[in-house]
């Protein structure tokens, strides 16, 4: 079977996406799957650079629709020489492109010999950006967006596949008509992280000389509104002046680890928001620090060094870091918005409170005043998760399943 995956960019910044389809890949590949990317980034892009996977880059699209005529010619042109689409991610022009592709090439013919087209949202039907803060007018477009053009990928396509029976559950409730012929549940596997070495802590602690060995919790993703970072330094600095004013009797005190935020963003007007709370505070800012995006070594050397990660996200719809962090072992300290925690709080492996200030402070006070045998039965748990959840071997097998028992139709495009 050759699998095409269509992608708006696999650049990392952009989210997790790009991740999600390198651990597709990777799992269907063993299996004897042959796949290939078609995206619209620059052919030498950094971070496709030594890639081993075939990329085929058509150049950067145009406004936020990412509009590249190129792509369509493209995949007029290659279409035919694959057994499966799968369209990542919804909302722009390669979305379209695919649709239209398919819709031509199968108006002049009988639809014998085309491929089979798989939708993977990977969140974007969460209802969440339909009624979040600041995100009116955006709602508004997608509605409209929906009723003329989207819809007709979703409701004609062979299936919807869905990372987590909570994404399942969701997508249904944003847009009128949902009418998919089918929906599967197929996972997503994270690859196991590679053994700990020396020189990852190392590595790290170049990211973050101020650091001094201190234990800390790690929260690394994109420094963005929708994770939920504003309201855990808050949270975290409400935690740091209650073991002030009463150091005697909250075994907070001493006790609350730094907090390492990492992830790109920084440099956004939120990213450069968020880095002046903290650089403006006393307290702040002797216990906060922003390392940046780590990748390789220094990403390995930040999980596997941390007491805990921690991501109070107000929608996540798989969260590839919170897994890196389960198969290092690590214990999560997560919000109820992000899709996967119902699969590792019943493995014990996750301490889940509310996307609000006050459950942030909940998650500080819970690992704070934790003992050290619970901490270490949650670090067992969550390795449990993982591995019962969330391996490569698992999730293929599910899109595996998928992608050749929703096969007897043709898609209708």
């Amino acid at each position: 079977m050759k699998v095409l995956h269509v992608v708006s960019s696999m650049d990392p910044k952009s989210g997790g996406v790009c991740q999600a389809i390198k651990s597709i890949i990777t799992s269907i590949s063993a299996y004897g799957i042959q796949n290939e990317i078609v995206t619209l980034d620059r052919h030498d892009s950094p971070h496709l650079i030594n890639s081993e996977i075939t990329i085929h880059a058509l150049g950067y699209g145009q406004g936020v629709w990412r509009y590249n005529k190129r792509l369509k010619d493209w995949l007029l042109a290659n279409l035919s020489y694959y057994d499966v689409v799968i369209m990542h991610g919804l909302w722009q022009y390669s979305a379209f492109a695919v649709r239209k592709a398919l819709s031509s090439l199968a108006s002049g013919s009988s639809g014998i010999g085309l491929p089979r087209l798989f939708v993977m949202p990977h969140g974007m039907l969460d209802p969440y950006f339909m009624r979040a803060p600041g995100r009116k007018m955006k709602a508004i477009r997608n509605k409209i967006y929906w009723k003329f053009i989207e819809s007709k990928l979703i409701n004609s396509c062979e299936a919807i596949l869905f990372t987590s029976q909570e994404e399942q559950s969701l997508a249904s409730l944003s847009f009128y008509p949902y009418a998919p012929a089918n929906t599967v549940v197929v996972g997503l596997g994270v690859e196991p992280p590679p053994l700990y070495q020396d020189k990852m802590t190392v590595e790290f602690n170049s990211y973050c000389p101020g650091l001094n060995n201190a234990p800390y919790l790690l929260f690394l993703s994109r420094i963005d509104e929708k994770k939920g970072v504003d309201l855990l330094i808050n949270a975290y600095l409400n935690q740091l002046r209650k073991a002030e004013e009463d150091i005697d009797n909250i075994p907070l005190a001493g006790l609350l680890p730094k907090l390492v935020i990492a992830g790109p963003g920084l440099d956004t007007p939120f990213g450069k928001k968020i880095k002046a709370m903290v650089d403006s505070n006393r307290e702040l800012s002797q216990m906060v620090l922003f390392p940046g995006m780590l990748a390789g070594d220094a990403k390995w050397g930040a999980f596997y060094n941390c007491d805990a990660f921690i991501l109070p996200s107000h929608q996540e719809n798989f969260g590839i870091a919170v897994v890196e962090a389960l198969a290092c072992g690590k214990p999560v300290l997560i919000s109820d918005q992000i899709n996967i925690w119902r699969e590792i709080n019943e493995a014990g492996g996750c301490y889940v409170t509310g996307d609000t200030v006050p459950g942030a402070e909940k998650l500080l006070d819970f690992w704070t005043r934790a003992s050290y045998k619970q901490q270490q039965a949650m670090g067992r748990n969550a390795l449990y998760a993982y591995k019962h959840n969330f391996s490569m071997k698992t999730a293929a097998l599910k899109l595996l399943d998928a992608l050749t028992k929703h096969s007897n139709t043709l898609t209708k495009v």
